[in-house]
């Protein structure tokens, strides 16, 4: 009995911030989103109203994420396979210098980065031609939706990789030293044996990733000057053009399921890990 209260003390404090930061703030946000203020009780109004008018930027936002996601995991991969397979010191010390460095900077600082040097005359359009490889007429302006992947995965591909990578190195490496006296090839050694035993980990990664783009708003905000655009711009016009938080909040439901279905392929996935025999 003692236990079990001191158990229930030591998780009250969590319970608590949970309450108060997360389940209050979405019961607040579900009862404005099914609110009818014009009937005065309760419906789907709010639902279909945003849906008329953003049904675009649903699926513009549903793309966008998982096209990051996606990236992400490739970019992480092929970071995390390098620092545990290579064999070039010079390349792996910068590797591992360069590429965390992403990971310390807010998102609202990163957008403002892009928006330097993906612009028309922007950094990366100037390096290029001034090596002589397209010409100044010809240059471009990446800010639309290819600016956004960009700076997605600029900036979530460190988070990942750390996680893929510290469980790749992790790894009892006999499997892989014996694929090696075999014959076999990096990127074989890499798809076919390390990935498979830390796809848990890049899952994990890839889950959290995709929460985190799909409730950023300065990223889009910043760098997509153009309809279609994500969901949390328009939840911010929403509120702060019209004051219709019941629309801004049927918006914050719909992403609530779209991250949902995310968040029971995790739970699914932890339960099968927990009832797998010792």
């Amino acid at each position: 009995m003692l236990s079990r209260r001191a158990s229930l003390i030591l998780i009250a404090p969590a319970v608590v911030l949970l309450g108060l930061l997360f389940l209050y703030p979405l019961s607040y946000s579900l009862i404005w989103a099914f609110s009818d203020e014009e009937l005065g009780g309760w419906g789907l109004q709010n639902f279909i109203k945003a849906w008329g008018l953003y049904s675009r930027d649903v699926l513009f936002t549903l793309i966008i994420v998982t096209l990051s996601t996606l990236i992400i995991g490739a970019v992480s991969v092929a970071i995390g396979g390098y620092l545990t397979l290579g064999e070039n010191r010079v390349a792996l010390a910068v590797l591992r210098t360069l590429y965390r460095w992403p990971l310390f900077i807010p998102f609202v600082v990163s957008a403002q980065l892009m928006r330097t040097f993906l612009a028309k005359n922007g950094m990366m359009n100037n390096i290029i031609t001034s090596t002589g490889l397209m010409d100044p007429l010809a240059a471009t302006s990446f800010l639309d939706w290819r600016g956004i992947v960009i700076t997605f995965v600029w900036k979530q591909t460190p988070f990942v990789a750390l996680l893929v990578a510290g469980a790749m190195a992790a790894l009892d490496r006999s499997t892989i030293e014996a694929a090696r006296n075999l014959g076999a090839r990096r990127l074989r050694i890499l798809l076919g044996i390390v990935v498979p035993q830390v796809g848990t980990t890049l899952m994990v990664g890839l889950i959290l990733s995709y929460v985190v783009m799909m409730s950023v708003l300065s990223v889009p905000l910043m760098i997509n000057a153009q309809t279609p655009t994500m969901i949390t711009v328009d939840m911010a016009w929403r509120i702060n053009a019209y004051s219709d938080y019941g629309v801004a909040n049927a918006l914050g439901f719909i992403t609530y399921a779209m991250t949902a279905v995310i968040a029971w392929i995790y739970l699914r996935q932890g339960v099968r890990e927990g009832g797998r025999p010792q």
